[in-house]
């Protein structure tokens, strides 16, 4: 789903109960989503400062997913719960006004009671890129992973299939990892190659802390 810019223009009601939030944000400098008690930068901190200037009241944000630190994320849910009510012009617009320029509301809604951003998703899905040159990239560092040695994106996507299904993924979790079951299903995961990038696309009902990169890793 992406969203349309003309759609601002909409006089659509928003809030007096849940609201939904979809947003994108250059995780490079930030810790990560989750708000840390250390006070490092974190998406999550950012964007309920910004929500609650414009709900005119502080604001607990719920995620669909929460990333690591330098994860991207192209199109991130989440919801609030506010008494307020607002345009989805007045929603977005002043949101964004008071956001970093690494993080940008796309849209906003109003969220059905049975609506939670995090039990209601039924996949997520993550996208590695690797630059695979024998000299690192400069325009998209940050952006990218990088590696000299010649990869085979045919035979890591036939390695990878293995991966498919529901198991055990402890392997690939982080040390302090603290989901409470390492069992994930996965769905898909698909390894291609366009010029000199190698693209890992993933996606599963969840993932554990570092699982993504672990697998790349691997």
């Amino acid at each position: 789903m992406f969203f349309e810019p003309q759609q601002l223009t909409s006089d659509i009601a928003i809030g007096n109960g849940r609201v939904a939030i979809a947003f994108e944000y250059d995780g490079r400098d930030f810790h990560g989503w989750q708000q840390q008690k250390s006070g490092v930068r974190s998406v999550e901190a950012e964007l309920a400062a910004a929500v609650a200037k414009v709900a005119n009241h502080p604001v607990d944000l719920v995620c669909a997913g929460r990333t690591d630190a330098g994860v991207h994320a192209s199109y991130q849910i989440a919801h609030f719960e506010t008494p307020s009510i607002r345009s989805l012009r007045s929603w977005v617009m002043g949101i964004n006004t008071a956001l970093p320029s690494d993080i940008a509301v796309h849209w906003a809604g109003n969220g059905t009671e049975d609506f939670h951003a995090r039990f209601s998703a039924v996949y997520r899905r993550y996208r590695y890129v690797i630059y695979n040159h024998p000299v690192r990239p400069g325009i998209q560092r940050g952006q990218v992973s990088w590696t000299f040695r010649p990869l085979d994106a045919d035979r890591m996507h036939e390695a990878a299939q293995a991966l498919l299904g529901e198991h055990d993924f402890s392997s690939f979790q982080a040390a302090g990892c603290q989901s409470r079951t390492p069992v994930r299903y996965m769905e898909r995961i698909a390894v291609t190659r366009k010029g000199n990038f190698v693209v890992i696309d993933v996606q599963a009902n969840a993932f554990l802390h570092h699982m993504v990169r672990n697998i790349a890793g691997a």
